[in-house]
């Protein structure tokens, strides 16, 4: 007998359309107001369950994109890193197709926005912190299956930021085949680097 899935709160529907919503428009181009209209929650209880306004809850919005990519990558890391890398691509490549290229990635809409003038501001150290976990995931299972550990920190680094670009190229040129020529080359550079010997 299966457990029925818990449906979510209404703060966690709002984090996930905010989340959507800035993956679409970015941060800067979003207002509360927008926010809770997408989320299709009323505006005060928006500013309930986020006293301080559009940064904690833009903060949250990334931390559950970040959480569900995290997720993503540590269901299939355990077979290696070609089958994270996949996983990976997958999520993405489907973001862009299931969104008619209208959608991207919330962590990268917020890292780009403009800094407000405030040092390191919230949303964008939550969007350090998820970029920094993604490459830490893949770098651990990368020198886990025997690439050395300088070459496994730079190859991840290169995936996250690579496929975050190809993503942008994608959506810019309302084409897939930016992103999946990345995305061969990418499982080609990390089949290459388990295949050379220590």
């Amino acid at each position: 007998m299966t457990t029925p899935r818990r449906q979510p709160t209404a703060r966690q529907r709002i984090v996930a359309g905010a989340a959507d919503m800035i993956s679409r428009r970015g941060l800067n181009a979003t207002s509360v107001r927008e926010l809770a209209k997408h989320s299709q929650a009323p505006l005060g209880s928006t500013y309930h369950y986020f006293p301080d306004g559009k940064a904690q809850l833009a903060t949250e919005a990334v931390q559950y994109g970040s959480a569900k990519v995290t997720r993503a990558l540590r269901r299939r890391l355990h077979a290696g890193p070609v089958a994270g890398l996949r996983a990976f691509l997958k999520l993405w490549r489907g973001v862009l197709l299931d969104s008619g290229f209208r959608a991207g990635c919330p962590v990268l809409a917020v890292a780009v926005e403009e800094p407000t003038g405030e040092q390191n501001p919230p949303p964008i150290a939550a969007a350090a912190e998820a970029f920094a976990e993604w490459q830490r995931l893949l770098a651990d299972s990368l020198r886990e299956h025997g690439t050395d550990p300088a070459q496994a920190a730079a190859l991840a680094a290169l995936t996250v930021a690579a496929v975050e670009g190809a993503v942008a190229m994608s959506r810019a040129s309302q084409i897939i085949q930016p992103f999946d020529q990345v995305a061969q080359q990418l499982e080609a550079l990390i089949t290459a680097a388990l295949d050379r010997p220590a």
